[in-house]
């Protein structure tokens, strides 16, 4: 008998049987040596079944029928790959020892759990943990493998998460599709992540700007020139201001402290996914999915980075030594100057801003790792020159400066001023060819109010800076600058993931925000397919690099909230769920415990709402898509899924690379948009991979709160005509926004595209109500993207220019 080991994907498999049995035969499906039987998994091979499984009524939508809660979830294979779950059947017979090779995580463990459930398979198991798929890594694995009994908990866990999510996202989007009468998508995650979304467009909605204005002082004392912020109450009145200039411009003033302090600034942390995530939306505009598509691609096809999907930005102290060897690795690449000039000594077991054991869990922070990367495309060398700098940096000492902090008077008003010395670079020589690595005010734990007064007074200078104190000063001149209170920024990819990791809590101190790791919502692997999923379903659109909630959105947390599961849209209560659920992967907690309550939850929105007040079809605006009463017939589809469920639309086939399982993706796919649907594709939508999103299409019931046949959506006014005496409604169409009263003559009319710029229903809507819309990424002269506004020139026919 033979030992068989089962790998997530083909490419690992063949990894594996590279680093420990070379010679072994290739089968196709399986590659086979004198002791090892090497085979894998293509994704989930196995989900839960849906609900027609249970009973044929489900196959039609029912608000009576509900909830859905199996006493015991059914297993069901996938179609597509059901042949490769017999091989790995037919495989076990011939072997004594499985080892679960599969991913080293959460969702890794839950693959080789339901291949064993599902197939009965009653072997002992050892697990193969590994960071990196680097032959040296892999035999390392293989002479350390672990019981697989000691990985039950985590097990459980990812149970329980699939489990939970299909107990939600089925029930949830068949109970408010139903009401509603308009496809509308639940998720234990991505519901509240669109409250997110919403609650900071209110944000926006409801600030009102307001003029103020800055006072600067330009002084001189012998050579030394410096520039000083005014220190008062925010003056609004532009008179106060210029009496203020001037009273002081041309006075002799006097020093009244001056200090000197010596600082010191660290590099960076390492990059968990999700920090690798946000730098790459800020610097490159990348997805959060296709910097983690990249990220696998380094991972699994060139094997030049460490495990991706990582919530930890330490490592262990068994990582030094490999860290060391990457180092001496990277002198033969174009990192060699960078590497001549590291030193080793400062990675080091006592070093905590690199080596903290206690903070890391499944997983060490991204490192490259012991081999070169070549070939790779451009945004993957993109993302490998982040990790790589990132990771060089902890080899460099700190940058060194000098902060100078003035507090100047003259005739009795007082200006600041911070003149930020530099005396060595230190690690910021590895971005010394880029633009300017800054630390903001939320890494220094101060607000958005205090960083933007004190960046107008900070100046950073490489020249020595020395003022005498008992000397006076002369104000050469001063300025009153006019500025405008601004609203909160609205959510960018980057941001959000940010807002995710903390469960939506906006918190300052870095090392809380660690603690809020275990309770973020969803996991480092699943977060950019929620962000996707919004996408999908109708819920947010891009306007540049913000993301911008949909009057479907709007209106879907509206309902959610007004049916009283307000838990739902809860991203701290959503945090809590994800936290136990760490604990039951600890041990720490029970899964059963946990079920108990989902279900009870589950019943109880399903209760609220079943009595709700449906709404009106023409309140989710031209974003809803009406249920189509079409006959329920089932298709196979890609990536594969079990009979009848839905793709996930812009992610990679089966073979591709940075392949992530749906029942990972925390709520389940959101379908494509099609003219016709089927009652299976909507099934399927919902009941794939254990969560449950937005249907495709609903068979109508004799119930009275069944989803009815089509029905046209209703053209939502997003405002007033503004042509005089017109009293028409503008509404949407194809190619530009135009006057319901065109038929008697009004012209007006706004085209999408028409100043270099996609306006959504949103923006013409503010552009209408208040004559220009918030600042967005519009193209520049040179078609370079630029920010601005756009403004409404002309009332009478909606000629628009670009506000800089």
């Amino acid at each position: 008998m033979k030992t068989l080991i089962i790998a997530e994907k083909p490419d690992m498999g063949r990894n594996i049987a590279a680093a420990i049995d070379p010679k072994a035969k290739n089968h196709r499906s399986y590659l086979e040596g004198e002791q090892y039987i090497i085979t894998w998994a293509i994704g989930h091979l196995v989900g839960l079944a849906e609900p027609d499984a249970y009973d044929e009524k489900y196959k039609k939508w029912n608000i009576h029928d509900l909830p859905i809660i199996p006493e015991q979830f059914k297993l069901l294979p996938n179609l597509k790959t059901k042949d490769q779950l017999k091989v790995i059947g037919d495989l076990a017979k011939r072997s004594n020892l499985l080892i679960n090779a599969c991913d080293a995580g959460r969702e890794g463990q839950h693959i080789f759990s339901l291949i064993q459930r599902y197939l009965k398979l009653k072997h002992p198991v050892k697990r193969l943990w590994i960071s990196d798929l680097t032959p040296e890594t892999i035999r390392k694995g293989f002479a350390e493998l672990k019981e697989g009994v000691e990985y039950d908990n985590l097990t459980k866990a990812a149970r329980a998460r699939s489990e939970a999510d299909w107990l939600i996202g089925m029930n949830g989007s068949r109970a408010f599709t139903t009401k509603h009468q308009v496809l509308l998508s639940v998720g234990r995650v991505q519901t509240p992540v669109l409250a997110l979304l919403y609650d900071r467009q209110k944000e926006i909605e409801a600030f009102s700007s307001h003029t103020f204005y800055d006072v600067e002082a330009y002084f001189q004392q012998g050579a030394a020139e410096y520039r000083g912020l005014w220190q008062g109450d925010r003056l609004t009145d532009p008179e106060k201001a210029g009496a203020l200039v001037n009273k002081v411009k041309g006075k002799a003033g006097t020093i009244q402290s001056y200090e000197v302090k010596d600082t010191k600034e660290y590099p960076f942390k390492l990059y968990d996914l999700t920090l690798l995530q946000r730098e790459a939306n800020a610097k490159f505009g990348f997805s959060a999915k296709k910097t983690l598509d990249v990220a696998q691609a380094l991972y699994e096809k060139h094997k030049v980075i460490s495990y991706p999907r990582t919530t930890s930005n330490y490592v262990t102290e068994s990582n030094i030594p490999e860290m060391h060897k990457a180092l001496q690795q990277l002198r033969g690449t174009d990192y060699r100057s960078f590497v001549e000039a590291a030193n080793p000594q400062l990675v080091h077991k006592n070093n905590k801003a690199v080596c903290n054991p206690a903070k890391v869990e499944d997983h060490h922070a991204i490192l490259p790792t012991l081999r070169t990367a070549k070939g790779l495309a451009p945004d993957e060398a993109k993302v490998y020159d982040l990790i790589v700098r990132r990771f060089l940096a902890h080899f460099y000492p700190a940058a060194e400066y000098k902060v100078h902090t003035v507090l100047t008077e003259v005739e009795r008003e007082k200006f600041k001023t911070t003149v930020k010395q530099l005396i060595s670079l230190g690690w910021k020589v590895l971005y010394a060819d880029q633009k300017k690595e800054k630390t903001t005010a939320k890494s220094r734990g101060k607000s958005e109010k205090e960083d933007d007064d004190e960046k107008a007074a900070e100046e950073e200078v490489t020249t020595p800076f020395n003022l005498d104190r008992t000397q006076g000063v002369h104000c050469v001149n001063a300025i009153a600058k006019e500025k405008e209170t601004q609203p909160p920024k609205a959510y960018t990819e980057g941001t959000l993931l940010k807002a995710m990791e903390s469960a939506g809590k906006q918190i300052e101190d870095e090392e809380l925000r660690d603690a809020m790791k275990d309770s973020g919502l969803g996991t480092p692997a699943t977060r950019a397919a929620i962000i996707e999923r919004l996408k999908q379903v109708g819920y947010v659109v891009m306007q540049g690099k913000r993301i911008e909630i949909t009057t479907k959105g709007r209106m879907a947390v509206e309902l959610i909230r007004g049916a009283g599961v307000e838990l739902l849209t809860s991203p701290e209560m959503t945090g809590h769920w994800e936290r136990r659920l760490n604990e039951i992967a600890r041990g720490a907690a029970s899964d059963e415990t946990f079920m108990q309550n989902v279900k009870k939850f589950t019943l109880s929105i399903v209760n609220k709402v079943r009595v709700q007040r449906p709404a009106a079809k023409q309140a989710f605006g031209t974003d809803a898509e009406p249920a189509k009463g079409e006959k329920p017939k089932r298709k196979s589809t890609a990536r594969g899924k079990a009979a009848g469920e839905a793709a996930v639309p812009g992610e990679p086939s089966q073979a591709g690379r940075g392949r992530r399982k749906r029942s990972e993706a925390e709520e389940g796919a959101a379908p494509k948009r099609a003219p016709r649907r089927t009652a299976a594709a909507l099934e399927a939508a919902v009941a794939a991979s254990s969560a449950g999103e937005a249907p495709t299409a609903v068979h109508p019931q004799r119930a009275t709160e069944t989803v009815p046949p089509s029905a046209a959506a209703t053209r939502e006014a997003l405002g007033a005509c503004p042509r005089p005496g017109c009293g028409g409604h503008i509404i949407r169409g194809k190619r530009g926004y135009g006057c319901s009263a065109y038929k008697s003559g009004c012209k007006f009319v706004i085209w999408k595209e028409g100043v270099g710029a996609a306006l959504t229903d949103a923006a013409v809507a503010r552009l209408l109500k208040q004559g220009r819309t918030d600042t967005m990424q519009v193209l520049g002269g040179n078609g370079v993207a630029v920010e601005g506004r756009i403004v409404l020139r002309d009332p009478s026919t909606g000629e628009l220019s670009v506000e800089r």
